[in-house]
């Protein structure tokens, strides 16, 4: 069991909002959470709020995100958007190897792997996510599943840069279906997650390593996922597109 951490939340808006939206929401976000020092907090808006999101949040503690990045830093990638793009327009971290981009892009463990280190390579934080499908579940091939993607994914990534990952697990199973891992399931794969990090890299830097939980979170759910003791913080979807509930996801992670 590893000590506790501020709780580090981040809310991944997807394909929603309206840039007026969007900006309206991080007002009032910066307005409820600016001076919040005991916890880490950030947003993943649409690539085309970035800018606009980052000024808004501009001298505040609340964090900058990019749902994606491609693995190249330039070249003819027409509609894709680069590392160094994202981190000039003011984002820190960047969701890399999201479920989505897995099973509706069919991204690969390879290609995942490419774009955490072109991130690292510019000073932008990846928010490296795995997880097992139901089917995965239900044939007992969670460990296997995602000890792979960690293997592969973190190919190449040394000691020194393990420690600027955070790595969020996110049973696919979860996502967007109002069905949550039972706060003791998803433990045991973040303590599992954190025993293969440990294998690699030493307990010390397995210990500091941010793990969330992401998969249906909600206000009625923080409780019970962050007092468990492997959770380090939620990485929130649909909950995360208003602010009442981000909020409160948010006020209560802050207790825990």
């Amino acid at each position: 069991m590893t000590m506790k951490k501020k709780p580090f939340i981040l809310g991944n808006w997807k394909m929603n909002l309206t840039l007026v939206e969007g900006v309206e929401f991080a007002k009032s976000l910066r307005s409820a959470v600016c001076d919040e020092s005991g916890i880490i907090c950030g947003i993943c808006p649409p690539f085309v709020f970035l800018k606009d999101i980052c000024l808004v949040l501009e001298g505040c503690g609340i964090f900058v995100a990019a749902q994606n990045i491609h693995s190249e830093k330039n070249g003819a990638y027409t509609g894709e958007i680069s590392a160094t793009m994202v981190k000039e327009v003011g984002c820190a971290y960047v969701l890399i190897g999201h479920s989505e981009r897995r099973h509706i892009f069919h991204e690969t463990d390879s290609f995942i792997n490419a774009k955490i280190k072109t991130a690292l390579s510019v000073n932008l934080k990846p928010v490296f996510c795995v997880g097992e499908t139901l089917d995965d579940r239900e044939d007992e091939r969670t460990k296997y599943v995602i000890r792979n993607q960690l293997k592969e994914g973190l190919h190449g990534i040394s000691a020194g840069q393990i420690n600027e990952l955070v790595i969020a697990y996110e049973p696919v199973w979860a996502i967007g279906t109002g069905k949550t891992a039972l706060p003791e399931q998803a433990n045991e794969v973040h303590s599992f997650i954190r025993g293969v990090i440990t294998d690699g890299y030493g307990k010390e830097i397995a210990d500091s390593v941010y793990i969330q939980y992401g998969g249906s979170v909600k206000p009625e759910n923080a409780k019970e996922l962050m007092t468990q003791p492997e959770i380090d913080g939620l990485l929130v979807g649909g909950a995360s597109i208003k602010f009442e509930s981000f909020f409160k996801i948010i006020e209560t992670a802050a207790k825990y």
